[in-house]
């Protein structure tokens, strides 16, 4: 039987990718709370799915099946009761205390009959003004009286990356390091447990998004399958990857050791595949400001737990160590120059999704990166970004791999 997830490399030709295609959960996203949701500016929304679907469009020209979170969540949702389970966990993890309020909200959403709309609108959140709230409800108990919302919106879901990680036959489910991106590994707890897809197969779970300590899928990197990359970041702990270590080594017996990046705990870089991404077999972007001080940590299997060792080598001596290559090419984001370097990455120069070995998919308004990616060799796939990028993230960022053949 195929396993549904097979991912053993990053740059292994790409054959199934999960997306979410922006909603009004952007048009639920406010000026004043901006920092609450991870913002930093307001995507204007019809231009995102323009930009989005071009993506999609895209991957579907180089014959990449495409699913949507949206969709997948939705087919999990076959009766009254499945809606009623998920909605009580998905309420569970919102600022609604009150009784009295939880169930006036519980009965709005179970009054949205067709699954995808009732998803659709999970993920928008739900402004106060959308309920007939009766007087006497003492709304001070829920959240600050000026406050517009119920429930929050999840406008940082396109960036389907991050929730959870395949890695081998395997999913990590995340637990994400801000409270508002938490509740968006809901989706892909539903449809790992109940999808046909998955259920089938009984899928395993190399971390749950209930554990203590914080890791996201961005900071998570196949890049063979021996290896794996994890970012040390301003979103993923050093104990997640003590954590996830053993499990990928107790339950993904091809791979054998696991790199752990330190870059630092900085918004600007976030997760490690906004500053290291691999383009080709022996081809990586960098950014240049995490070359000179970047600490890397081996995780090796030995005798049945782990050795664990600080690298104290060149990035790419390191590379053609654990990766068997004779050289590696690093790519500078912005190439030698300091301002291009520090707006391309900001714009996600490095964030590239790979759709085969040498061929990528990138934004097109990195114009230095591309070029140099160009004279490395690498042929791009470019697509518009200027609306999506507002929420600072790129193509790999938005595209979660399920398959991929092997290297």
């Amino acid at each position: 039987m195929n396993k549904p997830i097979q991912l053993f490399s990053e740059i292994g030709r790409l054959q199934t990718v999960m997306l979410h295609r922006p909603g009004a959960e952007l048009e639920n996203l406010m000026p004043d709370y901006l920092d609450r949701l991870l913002f930093d500016d307001i995507p204007f929304l019809q231009q995102a799915q323009i930009e989005h679907d071009f993506f999609a469009e895209t991957l579907k020209k180089n014959m990449v099946e495409v699913l949507y979170l949206e969709d997948l969540a939705a087919e999990t949702l076959q009766s009254a009761e499945d809606k009623e389970v998920f909605l009580n966990s998905y309420l569970d993890e919102t600022m609604i205390h009150d009784d009295f309020m939880r169930n006036e909200v519980f009965d709005f959403f179970m009054s949205i009959k067709e699954p995808r709309a009732f998803i659709d609108h999970t993920m928008a959140g739900l402004k106060k003004n959308e309920l007939a709230l009766p007087q006497r409800l003492n709304l001070t108990s829920l959240v600050a009286e000026n406050y517009p919302f119920l429930i929050d919106p999840m406008p940082n879901l396109y960036f389907t990356r991050d929730p959870f990680a395949t890695i081998g036959n395997s999913v990590s489910m995340n637990r994400m390091y801000a409270p508002t991106r938490r509740r968006e590994t809901l989706y892909g707890n539903q449809i790992f447990h109940h999808h046909p897809m998955f259920a089938q197969n009984k899928i395993n779970f190399l971390y749950h998004r209930d554990d203590t300590t914080r890791i996201e899928g961005g900071d998570q990197l196949v890049l063979s399958d021996k290896l794996v990359a994890i970012g040390i970041s301003q979103r993923t702990e050093v104990a997640s990857i003590e954590k996830i270590a053993q499990t990928i080594f107790d339950t993904e017996p091809s791979f054998e050791h696991i790199l752990a990046f330190n870059i630092g705990e900085e918004r600007k870089f976030m997760h490690l595949d906004t500053v290291f991404t691999m383009v080709d077999v022996d081809k990586f972007t960098i950014h240049p400001e995490i070359e000179g001080e970047l600490s890397v940590y081996s995780i090796s299997k030995y005798q049945g737990g782990v050795q664990i060792f600080e690298e104290r080598d060149t990035l790419a001596n390191i590379l053609c160590r654990y990766l068997d290559l004779p050289e590696v090419a690093l790519i500078r984001c912005g190439g030698d120059d300091l301002t291009a370097a520090a707006r391309e990455q900001w714009n996600d120069g490095s964030n590239t999704l790979a759709i085969a070995p040498g061929e990528v998919i990138v934004y097109d308004r990195n114009v230095v990166t591309n070029r140099l990616l160009k004279e490395a060799g690498v042929q791009l796939n470019e697509i518009p970004g200027s609306e999506l990028v507002r929420g600072r993230g790129g193509p790999r960022c938005m595209s979660m791999p399920f398959i991929r053949e092997k290297q």
